[in-house]
């Protein structure tokens, strides 16, 4: 599925310049785990008198027309108008060629990158939480984000959260009209119970899906750090953020078709966001995932490779370090660099918030 249709017109609200003092939601948060999160729409009332007025109307055809036609991922592609009438071969060369402007254009965003990413950080480490909010490929992007940072980094399911408009039911098929509304990112935010500590990133290609764009406006409300990630410029969902990161890879393949350069795009960048991150917070040594949680055997096996590789140790000395740290490859690491035993290891590691680094540094 495609990155959903814009709202009906580009934010306007002020920038916050400090901390909101809305106070947070008081109920339990009741979806804090990493994958599949979000409400489906409510059914539409049998009464269409009945039904509640939205913030506007939605604007008729040509009014959308409009709108569509002043975004960039929605472009056509004249040299790809015979793109059916040539050989497979061809096809796939041109799609690759135009594959090759996503690094560039997450190129001219690193700084933007980096800036939310010292603030994200900073913000993790004093326990806030990492969200992500999208509808469609954007919000599935979030979802598969987030849902890989337990086992790479051995981060809480709690820690890094993915929203995508409509449920769960959203991630393996459309669900029509979730994206429209702004009110269930809300709902979705309101039962995490934010707080200045958290960062909620919006995602959307277009930049103006109701969803991602309201989901920032209520965490900015509710004092937490927002980053809006888009694919136009000088869009809603930058205007309400206060980072934001609009990476431009120009039309798409297929006319609007934005789980392609779009998605590849908005991969790359969350990638870079949750992963540095994580360095930031001391879950790496090095390049390697130290943090790495062994649920299954390529796991177990990874881990005593990491071993390996950071300490040059033999396989019965890794095997034996494992052993006493309960499985712990930070922890494996520590006992045999520094030559200190279990208990010492997870003592100096937790003075020092997990960095290893710095543990090391501290060994008498």
């Amino acid at each position: 599925m495609n990155d959903p249709a814009p709202a009906t017109g580009p934010a306007t609200r002020t920038p916050a310049t400090g901390p909101a003092t809305r106070t947070p939601a008081t109920g339990p948060a009741t979806r804090t785990t990493a994958t599949g999160l979000g409400h489906a729409p409510a059914a539409a009332p049998e009464d269409p008198s009945a039904a509640p007025e939205g913030p506007a109307a939605a604007p008729a055809p040509a009014s959308l027309r409009t709108q569509l036609g002043t975004l960039t991922t929605e472009e056509f592609r004249p040299d790809l108008a015979d793109v059916d009438t040539r050989s497979t071969l061809d096809i796939a060369r041109a799609m690759n060629d135009g594959d090759r402007a996503v690094p560039a254009a997450v190129t001219g965003q690193l700084p933007r990158i980096a800036a939310a990413v010292d603030a994200i950080a900073a913000r993790m480490a004093r326990g806030g939480r990492l969200v992500y909010a999208g509808a469609g490929t954007a919000g599935r992007l979030g979802v598969l984000d987030a849902s890989e940072c337990p086992p790479t980094f051995n981060a809480d399911p709690s820690q890094v959260v993915g929203l995508i408009a409509g449920g769960p039911e959203a991630l393996v098929r459309s669900v029509e009209g979730a994206e429209d509304a702004a009110s269930l990112a809300h709902d979705d935010l309101k039962a995490l119970d934010l707080c200045p500590d958290d960062t909620v990133v919006g995602v959307s290609a277009s930049g103006r899906t109701p969803y991602a764009v309201g989901a920032v406006e209520y965490a900015r409300d509710a004092g937490a750090l927002t980053v809006g990630v888009a694919c136009n410029t000088g869009s809603a969902l930058a205007a309400a953020a206060d980072h934001a990161i609009e990476v431009v890879v120009g039309p798409e393949f297929i006319t609007g078709s934005t789980r392609l350069k779009s998605g590849t795009a908005q991969k790359l960048v969350l990638n870079m966001l949750s992963t540095i991150t994580m360095i930031r917070l001391g879950k790496t040594y090095g390049n390697l995932m130290v943090d790495v949680r062994a649920t299954n055997d390529k796991l177990r096996a990874r881990s005593h490779r990491i071993v390996a590789q950071a300490t040059g140790a033999s396989d019965g000395e890794i095997a034996a370090a494992l052993e006493a740290t309960g499985g712990e490859v930070k922890h494996a690491i520590l006992v045999l660099l520094g030559g200190v035993d279990a208990p010492t290891a997870a003592r100096l590691l937790a003075e020092h918030h997990g960095h290893l680094r710095a543990a090391l540094s501290a060994v008498p």
